[in-house]
């Protein structure tokens, strides 16, 4: 263990020092260790630059990007085997594991930390930050561009007509509050999210007797993993079970909703064609 923790030192000693006269040049070997900036990443690298994603990346239950994260090398966020990839950049969330990222800036590796994306409009603020950290700020203008105008489009027709009263419904009873990325997809999809209305802010624990009082127009389920704890249980109680008979509306969380990227707006257009709302050109 010290053998491997002294090669990993002088790694980052040696890199630190080569990567210092070449700061200017785009990263070629780019390592992210965060599901989100997996995906941004594959979205916007050249060929060749991005070298490992985390291990989530290829869980289709939670990567909107699973088979395209079968191309490459997955990691699980480790400093010794981060540095052993001797990677010149590495992608982090602000939450990623913090103890491998404190180390890896101290060893001197250029790490880039992302905030997470609370909204439809951070998403905008992380495809540019990620593009300046590849060195692919034309791509990531130009993919953030067609992002707004679909999003402007969107949020037109949401207020041309109010939607059906929504609510989500997530393992343990969380639900998605105002201020955060779920409200904005179910908003900007035309429906009225009943969060708010709760007093509920960005997270927080929707009772299911206080989801079935509400008699809600359409419900929205957390996708389940198929487990057998307790949180997901509730995901299918009898009593939820007999509220979502038809004709109450429901649909289902998808992958594109847990980290945002452009492709969260085809979880959009789906979420409106659940609720029957016009399909949008």
């Amino acid at each position: 263990m010290i053998m491997r923790l002294r090669a990993v030192l002088l790694a980052g000693l040696w890199l630190a020092g080569a990567a210092s006269g070449a700061a200017a040049d785009p990263a070629q070997r780019v390592v992210s260790m965060n599901l989100c900036t997996d995906q941004l990443a594959m979205l916007l690298a050249a060929p060749g630059q991005l070298i490992s994603v985390s291990y989530l990346a290829r869980d289709a239950r939670s990567s909107a990007m699973a088979e395209v994260a079968q191309n490459f090398d997955i990691n699980h966020g480790l400093a010794e085997e981060i540095a052993f990839l001797r990677p010149d950049l590495v992608l982090a969330g602000r939450y990623t594991t913090r103890v491998t990222v404190d180390m890896l800036q101290r060893l001197g590796y250029r790490v880039e930390v992302f905030q997470p994306e609370n909204t439809l409009d951070d998403i905008r603020t992380n495809l540019l930050q990620m593009g300046r950290a590849l060195g692919r700020e034309a791509e990531a203008e130009r993919m953030a561009e067609e992002m707004q105008q679909t999003l402007l489009s969107l949020r037109e027709a949401a207020d041309d007509k109010p939607g059906p009263e929504t609510a989500v419904y997530y393992s343990s009873g969380y639900t998605a509050g105002a201020r955060s990325l779920g409200h904005d997809i179910v908003t900007t999809a035309g429906l009225q999210n009943i969060a708010p209305k709760l007093g509920l802010g960005a997270s927080g624990i929707l009772p299911l007797e206080a989801l079935i009082l509400s008699d809600a127009d359409m419900v929205i389920r957390g996708a389940s993993y198929q487990g057998y704890s307790r949180s997901e249980e509730m995901l299918r109680h009898p009593a939820l079970e007999r509220m979502l008979a038809a004709p109450r509306l429901t649909a289902e969380t998808r992958p594109e909703w847990t980290c945002g990227t452009p492709l969260t707006l085809s979880a959009i257009h789906d979420l409106r064609a659940a609720a029957g709302l016009e399909p949008l050109e």
